[in-house]
């Protein structure tokens, strides 16, 4: 048997909690191995954050260029080429990429393995390269396990027997499909739907729940869904997807509405019902380690697992599945080990954005969670076309919430719906981090015109 080496910390997977993380235990004098499967960077680099909005943008290009009449300028027929949206988006991803390989690969006291990783027992782990197929035997008092999530496939019949799209191989695609159905109203359907909506496919999502982005208030979902019906795309509720055929060489999708049978046909399938975590091969059994139900690896506040020294970070431990998450537990784990603190996930605020258009900001409280704990709440709205500097642009679309502790001023949590609504939302985000009331936005003065001065109009009602 080869030689096991010894390493002060084993990090599996170089997303984008490990590879900082990595990085950082490197330069503390600490000598690391990371093990990586197929790319570094993670699920944001190769398949999710940068591809996505790299796409997103080039949809909004398609989408203005078609309302360009409105704006007095003059142009001809909007065509999309595909092949040229994907090699951006490629070029794009291969940047990011390289850069964060190369930085690794130059980092002193840390070796690099690019395989897959298994654990042999309670502390080892046993590494097949992907070059060569050479197996290596690794040991180390500290593991962490940071091996994220993957699109998953629900158990629908014939979904198995019929050509279908997830969320990694859409962005893959050379051509405009004539017709997408989208199988999910979360976060992932929607953007994909919108933006091949814009690139010039017909567009059907289908959605189990009586709401698209179930997480949400009803209204800012009902509004989501307005938009997506305005820009043409087809949105069904409460549909049970039963069956998927192929029917005449083209994917027919079977789904029941209050009872009663439909059907939709179109050229292209999506699955975005979500995601599962990376958990299946890593032979977690070796190290005493038990998954949830969902195959997610449970872990206490400060992340470490039910055995000492191996914690979880990111999509895996199914906390928030967002990358800036999957970042600040990195942050919680370098302070707790290498500065002696004592940083927790517990009440941690979580900002997040769908990147739909227009965006939606989230952070905090909905209404309908803040009124479930009993507290005595404010609500508060302001229609996008009561903001001077969106209504200037051209992007007069959704409207602004937000919840307000009636007892103390704080703010509890705000969506936004908007032009840049992600970067209005993180504004909130800030202030709620400084625990300033919402008297402080209201009376605080900001540059004319721009989207910031309409949050003084957004908390003029409040108290």
């Amino acid at each position: 048997m080869a030689e096991t080496q010894q390493y002060d910390a084993i990090i599996i997977g170089a997303g984008q909690a490990g590879e900082p993380f990595a990085m950082t235990l490197a330069r503390a004098g600490w000598q690391v191995a990371l093990v990586e499967a197929q790319h570094v960077g993670g699920s944001c680099i190769n398949v999710g954050c940068t591809p996505t909005k790299t796409m997103v943008a080039s949809a909004k290009v398609a989408y203005l260029a078609r309302r360009a009449a409105e704006y007095g300028v003059q142009t001809g027929p909007v065509q999309v080429d595909m092949t040229i949206v994907r090699q951006r988006k490629r070029d794009i991803v291969e940047n990011y990429r390289s850069s964060h390989h190369n930085r690794l690969e130059k980092q002193p006291n840390l070796d690099l393995l690019m395989g897959r990783a298994r654990f042999s027992g309670h502390k080892t782990v046993e590494v097949t390269l992907n070059d060569t197929g050479e197996q290596r035997h690794l040991t180390a008092e500290h593991i962490f396990i940071n091996t994220g999530q993957r699109p998953t496939m629900p158990p629908i019949e014939g979904l198995d027997r019929v050509p279908v799209l997830n969320s990694t191989s859409i962005m893959e695609l050379d051509e405009v499909p004539e017709h997408l159905i989208v199988l999910g109203g979360g976060y992932v359907g929607l953007e994909f739907g919108q933006m091949f909506r814009r690139f010039g496919s017909a567009v059907t999502i289908l959605q189990r729940g009586s709401h698209l982005l179930a997480r949400e208030d009803d209204d800012v979902a009902d509004a989501v869904a307005e938009i997506l019906r305005e820009d043409g795309i087809e949105v069904v509720l409460n549909a049970a997807v039963t069956c998927v055929e192929q029917a005449e060489g083209r994917p027919r999708v079977y789904y029941q509405v209050e009872g009663r049978e439909q059907s939709v046909t179109g050229s292209h399938v999506l699955v975005a019902v979500g995601r599962r975590p990376n958990t299946d091969d890593l032979n977690l059994e070796a190290t005493g380690l038990k998954t949830d139900e969902k195959g997610y690896i449970p872990t206490d506040n400060q992340l470490e697992t039910s055995v000492q020294g191996i914690y979880a970070l990111g999509d895996v431990r199914n906390g928030p599945a967002f990358t800036h998450i999957s970042y600040d537990d990195f942050r919680i784990l370098r302070d707790n080990l290498l500065h002696g603190g004592s940083a927790t996930v517990e009440n941690r605020l979580v900002p997040y954005c769908v990147y739909i258009d227009p965006e939606l900001g989230r952070v905090g409280l909905t209404e309908k969670q803040a009124r479930e704990q009993g507290l005595n709440v404010e609500v508060t709205r302001l229609p996008m076309k009561y903001v001077s500097r969106a209504v200037e642009k051209g992007e007069a679309r959704g409207f602004m919430k937000a919840v307000i502790d009636a007892d103390t001023g704080q703010i509890l949590g705000c969506a936004i719906l908007g032009i840049e609504g992600g970067e209005l939302m993180s504004m909130v985000s800030l202030a709620m981090m400084g625990r300033l009331p919402a008297s402080t936005l209201y009376n605080a003065i900001f540059a004319h015109p721009t989207l910031a001065e309409s949050l003084n109009n957004l908390f003029a009602r409040v108290g």
